[in-house]
């Protein structure tokens, strides 16, 4: 099983292309990269879209916005630059519903709920199955105490302690750090909302003027003929600003995003 494959430690050219070669079977697999698309909402406008263009050369598969997708019966189509009409086969879905629902000016010629004769590689629904939706079933003391904010009988004494998060939003949009009971009374659909307690992030790393605060998380993938995911790699996010990411580090310095090397534990 794919799973199953050695990553050699010690050659990180041997390593890289491992982990590439999983990534390529996971999403084109046996088909021609091109009637594979990454599939975004105007991708060149998104903060990842150099991600985007990284995997488009390394897949071979082209960045198709969600606006130039046509649909003909059950299949689905894009036009290359040669101006050819090239079914779609596979879908690498980028897109988030919560950013889809904020865009009523876009113009789509097929719906995501669609019976449509396409694989996805990372369905639409897995942006309900896993996200954090999940997160007031995970008991845990590796997991920050969270409520569903309709199911609070009472409003914590420390909200200071507290952050308040949309269900299904994305890079941060709609959170409130420094939240009130003001916030919480204004929402109408409290079903929407959870109310997490708030992660202190030490800020452990040194630069030339302030220290950075580290947040890591594994990059997994899941071929289908697999069981369960399995992680292939980390992605470590530096920030200086009060949440990780793009909007709250825009007048910082050394912050972004690196990988993280571990040193093998000694006896």
């Amino acid at each position: 099983m794919i799973c199953q494959i050695a990553l050699p430690v010690f050659s990180m050219d041997l390593l890289e292309k491992a982990i590439k070669k999983v990534l390529y079977d996971t999403i084109v697999g046996d088909s021609d990269p091109k009637y594979v698309v990454l599939l975004e909402i105007e991708p060149e406008l998104q903060n990842t879209y150099i991600d985007m263009l990284s995997t488009s050369v390394e897949l071979e598969i082209p960045v198709v916005c969600v606006t130039e997708v046509i649909k003909e019966g059950r299949q689905l189509f894009y036009t290359n630059k040669s101006g050819e009409k090239i079914r779609i086969e596979k879908i690498y879905n980028r897109v988030i519903f919560d950013e889809l629902y904020q865009r009523p000016d876009l113009k789509l010629n097929f719906k995501f709920t669609d019976d449509l004769d396409v694989e996805w590689i990372g369905h639409p629904n897995w942006f309900y199955r896993i996200s954090k939706y999940i997160m007031p079933y995970l008991v845990n003391k590796y997991v920050p105490e969270t409520y569903f904010l309709h199911e609070l009988k009472e409003i914590p004494a420390d909200l200071e302690n507290y952050v308040l998060k949309p269900l299904f939003s994305f890079a941060g949009a709609g959170v409130i750090i420094d939240v009130t009971r003001e916030d919480i009374d204004q929402i109408q659909d409290k079903s929407n909302y959870i109310l997490q307690r708030k992660v202190t992030y030490e800020p452990v790393l040194k630069s030339p003027n302030d220290p950075v605060k580290v947040e890591i998380r594994m990059l997994m993938l899941w071929p289908k003929e697999v069981e369960k995911p399995f992680i292939v790699n980390n992605l470590v996010r530096l920030s200086k600003g009060k949440m990780i990411g793009v909007k709250y580090n825009k007048d910082k310095d050394w912050v972004g995003g690196s990988v993280g090397f571990f040193e093998e534990a000694q006896d």
